[in-house]
């Protein structure tokens, strides 16, 4: 699984690789303190051993005589794997001398195949004890007088000296490198925290301009991120630019237009009955053609903006409360979160939301409700792209059959031709709803009348 935390990112790796070094230090400085103690006790076997040699020599009668003091009351304790042991070689048939913690066993002496001399004559090698000690041993050979007589000299020591002795420091090392591995996880941690503050003041900075609270990135940021935070800046500024030059194309087209279609339906005031109808209304239908496509061309111009957003709750009540004023004699109810806020222009809201108000308010008998949520997107594909509002706006009325509901939707064509109208309001509410990726449909309410449901793209703190 991918970790998508840049702080969990770097703390895994900083603690993957802390273990591995620790490790490998800590493997690397025992063996080297295993090597020093091991070389320390072989020093002090072979002092052992030269110091034996020294105390031993050969008497009047042929004999070995000596009795080495080597300073430790281990040699004189029986079978605690610290012994000392002279034995004649050769036709000097001598009696052994032995330390007392030996008494009367034996070392065992591998061949030279096996373990051989070194250049100062001596070999160093393990065995185990009688009483199961694992001990090394030093021996040497010496010539102890001038007629060539020989002996071989050992002196051993318990290696649970050396295991005990590596043990304790073993642990010690563990323990400081444990300490400092912790320690070094926990700054490390605190560290990448700190350096991340500024990803996450940009992140709030990026949040207020989502709110509507910025209109640019501000703050001192480190040289990292503030190329970053430069960058985002200039894509706003390029956004505000594109939408800006979109609106101000949109308002030259319609000022070019609006004289040629007002000429055309003055003159058409100046014909007769029959023929001045025709020219007025289709003169009419022009201008709420033109009047569509240059919404629809503004919408496709600002849809994708981060600054196309509006609070839906105020532009709803100041709706409502203009339809109040114009049905006295109609109940209006509004149901509405104060937290939702679409991705959309406020005018554009109030066009497509009106539209259903006027509608709801010219059919209805005596309510009409409207409610707004949050809500699943159109599409699933969509999903995790930005929040969804459902807006509902219902009626009394006598609503519209099945069949009747795509009849509503076709442009221009109003099937109560005693209300007033053009027959244009619930085809541009579909077209702006679907030029913002959003839906629009037509169903049976539950006060009898028409339901038309709208979902629009939110601003969410999830989408932000």
């Amino acid at each position: 699984m991918r970790v998508k935390s840049l702080t969990l990112r770097v703390l895994l790796l900083a603690t993957v690789w802390s273990t591995v070094a620790l490790l490998t230090i800590a493997l690397a400085i025992s063996a080297l303190y295993r090597q020093s103690v091991e070389r320390g006790f072989n020093s002090l076997l072979r002092a052992q051993l030269y110091n034996v040699v020294n105390s031993v020599s050969i008497d009047d009668d042929a004999g070995l005589i000596g009795s080495p003091s080597l300073g430790d009351l281990r040699f004189s304790q029986p079978l605690t794997g610290w012994y000392w042991l002279v034995e004649p070689l050769g036709n000097f048939s001598a009696a052994p001398l032995a330390s007392t913690s030996l008494g009367t066993n034996n070392l065992d002496v591998p061949a030279l195949v096996q373990q051989p001399f070194d250049q100062n004559y001596e070999r160093f090698y393990e065995a185990t004890d009688t009483a199961g000690n694992r001990i090394r041993i030093v021996e040497t050979e010496i010539v102890l007088d001038e007629e060539g007589r020989a002996a071989r000299f050992r002196v051993s020591g318990n290696l649970e000296v050396v295991e005990e002795e590596i043990s304790f420091f073993t642990t010690r090392l563990n323990l400081a490198l444990l300490v400092v591995g912790v320690g070094g996880l926990m700054i490390n941690g605190l560290a990448i925290i700190y350096g991340l503050k500024p990803l996450d003041r940009a992140r709030r900075g990026l949040e207020r301009i989502r709110r509507g609270e910025a209109e640019r990135i501000e703050g001192d940021f480190p040289s990292e991120i503030q190329p970053l935070a430069n960058e985002i800046n200039a894509l706003i500024e390029s956004n505000r630019r594109l939408v800006e030059r979109a609106r101000m194309q949109v308002g030259n087209l319609a000022h070019s237009l609006k004289t040629p279609i007002a000429v055309l339906l003055n003159e058409a005031r100046t014909l007769g009955k029959t023929q001045g109808e025709v020219v007025t209304s289709q003169a009419q239908a022009m201008q709420a053609q033109v009047t569509s496509y240059l919404n629809r061309a503004r919408i496709a111009a600002q849809r994708d903006s981060v600054l196309a957003r509006a609070d839906l709750l105020p532009v709803l009540e100041r709706l409502t409360r203009v339809m109040r004023k114009l049905n006295t004699e109609t109940e209006f109810v509004l149901d509405v979160s104060p937290d939702l806020v679409l991705a959309m222009e406020q005018q554009d809201i109030e066009e497509v939301v009106g539209n259903l108000l006027e509608n709801a308010a010219r059919f209805a008998r005596t309510r009409v409700v409207t409610r707004a949520a949050y809500t699943q997107p159109p599409d699933p594909s969509q999903e995790g792209r930005k929040g969804w509002v459902e807006v509902l706006v219902e009626d009394d009325g006598p609503g519209l059959a099945p069949d009747e509901i795509g009849e509503a939707l076709k442009r221009g064509r109003r099937l109560d031709e005693s209300k007033p109208g053009t027959g244009l309001g619930l085809s541009i509410v579909k077209e702006i709803a679907v030029e913002y990726q959003g839906s629009f449909e037509l169903s049976r309410a539950e006060l009898g009348g028409l339901r038309a449901r709208l979902v629009l793209p939110a601003v969410t703190k999830d989408t932000a």
